[in-house]
């Protein structure tokens, strides 16, 4: 693939990716295709269906979660704890829970999924491994867990509670990080 077809393919799916964060799975192709400056056509011929490009939105999520995972990785030598926290917050970052239905139902090539899904699994069990081994996390604390606990709470909300509770976000990612310490 040429560097500007490939540009313009992630430039579709990082824009699909923050318009289904902000306005669900039935947002219209179209409107994805002016925000992303390419027409319609331009789309279809890069995701011939809204499946294929829900499918790699979720593959551009997977990747970015494994990205995550060995930045924290990386960083758990110098402060187990900081790089821990980190990653808790690097995942909120991502709204997972924002994304969960606009990528939940991807029907692009289900085995490819499963795979680099298994791999961000895979490598944040491994971190975790090392961190319950440090004292940073309890041995409760596993991937999917995790991964389930942060779409949870970075669900969309309605704006009227976002605007009456606005810190409860936070407020639950803090008790996800004081949870999942183990009991002194």
């Amino acid at each position: 693939m040429r560097a500007d077809a490939l540009r313009r393919r992630e430039t579709i799916v990082t824009t699909a990716r923050k318009l289904f964060a902000e306005h669900g799975d039935g947002l219209a192709l179209e409107t994805i295709a002016a925000h992303s400056g390419v027409g319609i056509a331009t789309l279809y011929r890069n995701f011939p269906s809204r499946e294929e490009l829900a499918h790699a939105v979720a593959i551009d999520i997977v990747d970015e979660i494994c990205r995550a995972v060995d930045a924290a990785h990386d960083a758990r030598a110098a402060d187990a704890a900081a790089a821990w926290s980190a990653l808790v917050h690097a995942l909120v970052e991502m709204d997972l829970g924002a994304l969960t239905d606009a990528v939940g139902s991807s029907q692009g090539d289900a085995a490819e999924l499963r795979t680099i899904q298994s791999r961000a699994i895979s490598a944040l069990d491994g971190l975790l491994s090392d961190l319950h081994t440090a004292g940073i996390v309890h041995e409760r604390v596993d991937a999917l867990g995790t991964i389930v606990a942060v779409a949870t709470v970075t669900r969309p909300q309605p704006d009227a509670i976002r605007r009456a509770a606005p810190s409860v976000q936070q407020n639950l990612v803090d008790a996800f990080l004081a949870w999942s310490r183990p009991a002194r």
